[in-house]
């Protein structure tokens, strides 16, 4: 009995050693794979931060939350409000003899003119009063007004504009103001923390959190150049113009745009304009007092899988070119349509929209190098950009009224083009690409997806043809023959 009780008692002891030990290993392993202590101190093994705990570590510690980011920067965000003046749109009943009859001629008459506000934000880029916007904000405006931090109310003037980013520099007579610091908007990725500052609904200035939904955004037909950096970041009407923040407080875009419900409010799908294509836009401006950008010469469209098949090319890759503008660069170069343009100065081009990016943000005489894949054949061709015609009146923000055809965008009519619109494949013209609500040409009817054969009785071949012509007419009314759809009509864009 005493044997059976000491094997008992020495069975114990060793279960108890086994125990020990094995929990002591269970220990160390996990503070080899964990990276921290499981059974006192974890002699040298380092403890890992989570990017997250990493992020609100450097932002500021848990009682200040991100108010070390926003501080410095809110000063110099500035609220922005413009008004102008438009013509009333007449009342067609006016002019109706029954209605006339029942007023016994005397017809009540409405005010002509009427005056609309709108409502911003800017950025305050240099101490002595330089403020960048979005053209949006004060297109056409009368009167623009700019409020800041310390609720200062200064008159604001339009130094220039370019309407094919939505950008706008406005000046205001101060000194020794708050800036902002830009930052690189080429480093952001999807993922980071974004905050975005501005004055959304006249409620004030307000800052809100979110992160980089996506980059690269296009397509969207809110710009002639889009480029644009999505954001959950709330952003709000009233926040067009200012600041998209990245985690250092560093400015990376100005907001511009929104993805609007039926409720015309924020749906966490936001847009800005990246800093960067800001920065070239207001140096641009500030240098030339316009934007000049470089020029090809070229129509490009999408390299769909059934013209890389019909090209021989590779699916999905470069960009296809479906017109080539005589005497142009890349005419002079030797282009040719059919031409699959893959890179730009060693760069790939992934799609038109790219192609038009990276030359846009050129300067005019730069020597640029293409990689170019004809039937399946690599060749190198080099050319000198030209300066884009369309940059004469894409800058100043009133050079571009001088012709009643300002608010009008065209584009070179491609074969794929006149297949969507159900065109005869000998109809010669530019199609409208966009027009801007309340220009003369949307009062007279002109329509996105009309071609414009004609102005002033002479054809239109290309979009330099169109340009010279409106050009030739100055601030003179245009007749144009549009065709829409197959039939052709005249339509007369009266003069401001």
């Amino acid at each position: 009995m005493q044997a059976t009780i000491r094997v008992r008692h020495w069975m114990t002891i060793v279960g108890t050693i086994c125990v020990f030990v094995a929990g002591a290993a269970l220990g160390i392993g996990l503070t080899s794979w964990t990276g921290f202590s499981a059974l006192g101190k974890s002699h040298g093994v380092p403890i890992y931060i989570s990017q997250t705990q990493a992020a609100e570590r450097d932002a500021g510690s848990n009682t200040s939350g991100y108010a070390p980011v926003l501080k410095p920067v809110l000063p110099a965000v500035v609220s922005i409000t413009s008004s102008r003046v438009v013509k009333v749109p007449e009342q067609p009943f006016f002019n109706d003899p029954f209605f006339q009859q029942f007023f016994g001629g005397q017809m009540p008459q409405g005010p002509e003119q009427q005056r609309e506000r709108g409502l911003g934000s800017g950025v305050i880029v240099s101490g002595d009063g330089y403020i960048v916007t979005n053209n949006h904000v004060i297109d056409k405006a009368t009167d623009i007004k700019v409020i800041l931090s310390d609720k200062r109310q200064l008159p604001g003037k339009v130094v220039g504009a370019d309407p094919k980013t939505d950008i706008a520099v406005v000046k205001i007579d101060a000194k020794q103001l708050p800036t902002v610091t830009l930052g690189d908007s080429s480093k952001i990725q999807v993922g980071d923390y974004a905050f975005a500052i501005g004055n959304p609904f006249g409620v004030g200035e307000t800052a809100t959190m979110g992160i980089i939904s996506a980059t690269g955004r296009n397509g969207l037909d809110i710009e002639d150049y889009e480029d644009f950096i999505q954001t959950d970041a709330a952003i709000n009407p009233g926040n067009s113009g200012g600041a998209l923040l990245d985690s250092r407080g560093e400015v990376i875009g100005i907001n511009t745009a929104i993805l609007a419900g039926q409720s015309g409010g924020n749906q966490g799908i936001g847009f800005a304009i990246p800093v960067n294509m800001a920065k070239y836009v207001m140096d641009q401006i500030l240098k030339h007092g316009k934007v000049v950008r470089g020029y090809i010469g070229v129509g490009a469209q999408e390299v769909t899988p059934d013209l890389a098949k019909a090209f021989n090319v590779p699916p999905e890759k470069g960009t296809l070119v479906g017109n080539v503008e005589p005497n142009s660069p890349g005419a002079k170069a030797g282009l040719q349509r059919g031409d699959v343009i893959e890179e730009l100065n060693g760069q790939p081009i992934n799609g038109p929209n790219d192609l038009r990016l990276k030359v846009g943000t050129m300067t005019p005489g730069t020597s640029v190098h293409l990689k170019v894949n004809r039937a399946g054949q690599e060749r190198d061709v080099t050319l000198t950009l030209g300066e884009s015609p369309t940059g004469k009146n894409s800058a100043n923000n009133n050079e571009g009224e001088q012709s009643p055809m300002h608010g009008v965008e065209v584009q070179d009519l491609t074969d794929e083009i006149r297949q969507q619109l159900g065109l005869k494949s000998d109809v010669k013209g530019v199609v409208v690409s966009d027009v801007a609500e309340g220009s003369p040409a949307s009062d007279t009817g002109l329509q996105r997806g009309d071609v414009i054969e004609q102005i002033n009785r002479h054809p239109v071949n290309s979009v330099s043809d169109y340009h010279r012509l409106v050009d030739e007419a100055g601030k003179q009314s245009i007749v144009l023959l549009v065709n829409r759809g197959g039939n052709t009509t005249f339509l007369v864009v009266q003069a401001e």
